[in-house]
């Protein structure tokens, strides 16, 4: 009898123990990461996750025409204005130079080009500003030709002295 009571708490001893060994744990891990901008000058965009990526310009297929790209930047410079310019003249390309489509680039409503040009007066830039990039294809004469396009955009971006 006793050996019965014995067995029949260990039993349930056992029982119980391997229920608490047994408990079901989540972990989770994730990187964290901050950019802290110079107070004195920095152009960043808003949502750095898109640089780097390829971005799409969408295709209207009612109209026939090329979606543009869109992205807010913030900029500031304490000792005065903030000038643009490309390093090249922007295009997309299907491997065909007579189809390539040249790409209009304009940072806080200014076209910009391979020289530089004042895009944030000092005033502006003194404080901080959040000012938007737009980047859209511009019709060829001739139509869009079919393929799939590929090319990038460099911009330089200045802190100019005031």
């Amino acid at each position: 009898m006793f050996e019965k009571w014995i067995s029949v708490t260990s039993t349930v001893c056992l029982t119980l123990s391997s229920i608490c060994a047994y408990a079901v744990v989540e972990r989770e891990t994730f990187e964290v990461s901050v950019s802290i901008p110079t107070a004195e000058f920095h152009v960043l965009p808003v949502d750095p996750g898109w640089m780097g990526h390829e971005q799409k310009l969408h295709w209207n297929l009612a109209t026939d025409e090329l979606g543009s790209l869109r992205k807010q930047f913030d900029v500031k410079n304490t000792n005065g204005a903030i000038a643009a310019r490309l390093s090249e003249e922007p295009y997309i390309s299907n491997g065909r130079e007579v189809d390539n489509i040249a790409l209009a680039v304009m940072f806080n409503r200014i076209k910009l080009t391979v020289d530089n040009a004042q895009v944030i007066a000092a005033s502006e830039a003194n404080v901080g500003k959040r000012v938007e990039l737009l980047i859209a294809a511009v019709k060829p004469d001739d139509g869009y030709k079919p393929g799939d396009y590929y090319g990038s955009v460099h911009m330089i971006f200045e802190a100019l002295a005031p």
